[in-house]
């Protein structure tokens, strides 16, 4: 994070970096969540989902889909939170 940028400039940063994630796939998970609850996200929260943007697509989308068991070093209360939010949207 830059130490000037505002809130509302880091929510949109993380909002345009979560909707192109290089797979369709990818954009509906990450970007669905994010675009639901984006001004709702403190500093923290933000720092939580750029930390998970960071890891490798395929990881990413193998631990979000339950194809693969999540490491104890990444965040495994927010890619519950993501697979959480889809299978709500799913259902509705």
């Amino acid at each position: 994070m830059i130490q000037s940028e505002s809130i509302e400039t880091r929510r949109k940063r993380v909002l345009y970096r979560a909707n192109h994630r290089g797979t369709q796939e990818m954009d509906i998970l990450i970007g669905g969540f994010v675009a639901d609850g984006i001004e709702g996200f403190d500093e923290g929260m933000l720092d939580r989902i750029e930390k998970l943007m960071d890891q490798e697509e395929t990881d990413l989308q193998a631990w979000i889909l339950g194809q693969r068991g999540i490491p104890y070093t990444v965040d495994q209360a927010l890619i519950a939170a993501i697979r959480d939010h889809k299978l709500a949207k799913a259902g509705a």
